[in-house]
């Protein structure tokens, strides 16, 4: 059996800081997944568990979307995987008494990684106005409030729709519909504050806002260029398409402030040669470039290629160019005169090195850019990934093998919620084949993304708030404006499978509703029920959980939103601003909601059939499949980009909030971070050792990190995350880094990427003040 669920928060003043590893995985990953497994399932549970996870006959794991190949390791999950399971299929259990012995200022007073610790909730827990306790609720009278609270809106865009990454196919579309029925947009989610950047620049320069390459294009890329990402603790399995491109031939670029030790050396510990031969060298360079200086990398290889086809020709797919872009001649004229000191300037790189690398690229006869939140999180992201697609776009880098863009997604199905709909500015084309599938006129307004929906609570423009998964207290930025916005809504409602920080920052009213998880067996009426998700390359598979729920009663969401569907229109069959649909049944059978996806969205025709045996299938890629491209004009677009980088003044620090290594997003698995070498703590920020000289900061001291921001009338705005041990680390100067959610505080509510609104959590102008007394 499991140990009890800790009964004790992280004491930071236990923290200890050792030696950085150069290499990542390996036995030491194994046996601290195993540790954690163990610790939260036992022995058998463990065993019996992480044979399904990613299996044909099993269940997709919770954490990352990387994608899996055809044929099935028996062992097909990663360390952090394990972790990810662990958590949701734990022993422990979260029951009405717990509630009945903590009051919501005792369980505010913990942190997120005890919150998490407690385990499984079992029961729909009420929060009443002026309470100190939840109590237990019935499930019909917890779904009643809920829809009694929307029915009873003056506006629907009083409601806000918030959903995580890992929600399923099936739950999702029928959520978009719920909001879209009761007649509003306002569906934020994660990949506002993560991707969303992605999205806006490829969609215009390329017509699509996914990636364009598959897994056979990763293993047979002649170049790879890895930037703003680590992959050793946030997507461990690509560490091993990595190891066989390298075994193919291939050449990676890392490029990243910080030496993370996945992209140095992976040690597979599926292969002799990872388990006793030292493992395999993955990285050739480490590109060490300062915070937001990658639009000035990626315009600097432009530049080389251009200069380059002037001078010898053959550099350029001039057929390609020709045939499929547009913009090309107006991108060469901005680049005549590159300015290569401020190239230098901007990412802390010597000419000479930038144009060492521009050559791998100028040499490469396939090159691939893979990027995560490093390069998506600034200010001028969207600038950053269009100069990301015209230089790729100069070699044809598009639509061919083992070439392309790979925006790596992080919570499992995060890609494919939004294929289903969840978007706060959906395209015509899918509100109209809504419209003729359920027979009713969905609202075209836009609503309100992450960003605007924590104004809009804010500011008493909303007053109901339900979260589909995901702990939106701790995941947005700004927290105490977050958390005031959330505290000024009548009501809001938690979808959650474990306790988390947002089920203690409540409105007047609040509703945990606990759900199955992925791991967990769902029997319905119309049988065992499996759902589907999307993975970071638009495969779509199925997952079924196989364990006993936590509760027999236990509700799936697909459900959950079937019966809320029922409640919130009961009555308003004759409206045509209201689906038609057999609720009931969709929430019986989840057959019955893909047969409505296949003919809603576009790629999905014979959906059952194409999931059946475990099989996989590929949604339609216009860029990767035939080089077409879903622009105005049908090209891809070249775009004219100013250059643009963070000016550091004197002093101050640039930070980037990053997750430690037993972490996966806000969900804490344990105490330290070995890969950097920290442990037993978590406020801890690093910093280059010239700059903490500079400022007469020693190693090892305690600070607090106060940010700055100038807003947009011109006052100068403080944010203050206390008492952080200072560690002197190789990270370029003026740039620093350190953990979220406990700087999430330091990130101004109005920072925000130009285009897509994504939170500037890799550029919090910060400074470092010492503890008084």
């Amino acid at each position: 059996m499991a140990t009890k669920p800790p009964t004790h928060d992280i004491d930071e003043s236990d923290v200890t800081v050792g030696a950085r590893k150069r290499k990542a995985v390996g036995v030491p990953a194994v046996l601290h997944a195993l540790d954690i497994a163990v610790d939260q399932m036992g022995v058998t549970r463990t065993a019996r568990t992480l044979m399904r996870v990613n299996q044909k006959d099993g269940f997709d794991c919770p954490g990352c979307a990387w994608p899996e190949e055809d044929k099935r390791h028996l062992a097909e999950f990663c360390e952090n995987g394990a972790k990810a399971v662990a958590e949701e299929a734990t022993i422990r259990r979260v029951r009405p008494e717990f509630f009945a012995e903590h009051s919501l200022a005792d369980l505010a007073e913990h942190d997120d990684w005890w919150l998490g610790q407690q385990g499984r909730l079992t029961h729909p827990m009420m929060l009443d106005e002026g309470d100190t306790h939840y109590r237990p609720i019935s499930w019909e009278d917890a779904l009643r409030t809920v829809a009694d609270a929307l029915r009873e809106l003056d506006d629907p865009d009083e409601a806000i729709f918030y959903t995580s990454g890992r929600t399923s196919n099936e739950a999702a579309f029928l959520y978009q519909l719920l909001v879209r029925g009761l007649g509003t947009n306002n569906l934020p989610d994660c990949s506002n504050m993560c991707h969303e950047s992605s999205g806006s620049a490829l969609v215009e320069t390329i017509g699509i806002g996914k990636g364009t390459v598959s897994l056979e294009d990763i293993h047979h890329a002649d170049l790879l260029i890895v930037a703003g990402q680590n992959p050793g603790t946030n997507h461990p399995r690509m560490l091993s398409a990595l190891e066989k491109a390298k075994g193919n031939g291939a050449t990676i670029v890392a490029v990243n402030p910080l030496p993370e030790a996945g992209l140095l050396r992976f040690e597979n510990p599926q292969t002799p040669r990872g388990v006793i031969l030292g493992g395999t060298k993955l990285a050739d360079e480490f590109v060490q470039i300062r915070l937001g200086g990658d639009q000035a990398l990626f315009q600097a290889i432009a530049a080389h290629l251009l200069e380059a086809e002037a001078a010898d020709g053959g550099v350029l797919d001039t057929d390609f160019l020709a045939r499929h872009t547009s913009g090309f001649e107006e991108f060469r004229d901005s680049m005549r005169n590159a300015p290569w000191a401020e190239f230098e300037t901007a990412t802390g790189i010597a000419e000479a090195e930038l144009r060492r690398i521009a050559e791998l690229v100028r040499t490469s006869t396939s090159t691939i850019v893979c990027w995560a939140m490093g390069l998506t999180q600034h200010k001028h992201s969207v600038a950053t990934l269009r100069d990301v697609v015209n230089m790729l776009l100069l070699q044809g880098n598009l639509g061919r093998p083992g070439a392309g863009v790979c925006p790596v997604r992080g919570h499992s199905n995060v890609q494919g919620d939004r294929t289903m709909g969840i978007y706060e500015k959906p395209h015509e084309g899918f509100l109209a084949s809504l419209d003729a599938e359920f027979d009713f006129y969905a609202p075209r307004k836009h609503g309100y993304d992450t960003v605007e929906a924590i104004r809009a609570m804010r500011d008493g423009r909303a007053r109901v708030f339900l979260a589909m998964g995901g702990n939106f207290a701790s995941a947005t930025p700004d927290t105490l404006v977050t958390e005031a916005a959330l505290r000024n809504v009548d009501l809001t409602v938690q979808v959650s499978t474990k306790l988390n920080r947002s089920h203690v920052v409540t409105g007047r009213r609040a509703l945990i509703i606990p759900t199955l998880g992925r791991t967990d067996r769902d029997v319905r009426r119309g049988g065992e029920q499996r759902v589907t998700v999307e993975d970071s390359m638009s495969a779509v598979h199925a997952s079924r959980g196989r364990l006993r729920p936590p509760a027999d009663d236990l509700m799936s969401e697909p459900a959950i939103i079937a019966r809320l569907c029922e409640l919130v229109f009961e009555g308003r069959e004759d409206s045509p601003n209201v689906p038609r649909a057999d609720w009931k049944r969709l929430g019986e059978d989840y057959t019955l909601i893909r047969d409505h996806i296949s003919r809603v969205v576009p790629g999905f025709s014979d959906y059952e059939q194409r999931i059946a045996g475990g099989r996989t299938f590929v949604l339609p890629n216009g860029p990767r499949d035939d080089r077409t491209f879903a622009t105005p004009d049908g090209l891809a677009h070249f775009t004219v980009n100013e250059l643009e980088y963070p000016v550091i003044p004197e002093g101050r620090l640039l930070l980037q909030t990053l997750r430690s290594h037993d972490q996966y997003n806000t969900t804490i698995y344990g105490k330290d971070d070995r890969y950097r070498g920290v442990y037993g703590g978590r406020r801890v920020v690093f910093v280059n050792r010239d700059d903490l000289d500079a400022q007469r900061v020693a190693d090892g001291e305690i600070v607090d990190l106060v940010s700055e921001w100038t807003a947009r009338d011109g006052r100068v705005e403080e944010r203050r995350a206390e008492s952080f041990r200072v560690v002197a680390y190789d990270t370029p100067r003026g740039n620093a880094a350190a953990y979220y959610p406990e700087t999430n505080v330091l990130v101004p509510l109005d920072s925000t990427a130009d285009g897509s609104g994504t939170p500037t959590s890799k550029s919090v102008l910060v400074r470092m003040e010492r503890r008084q007394g």
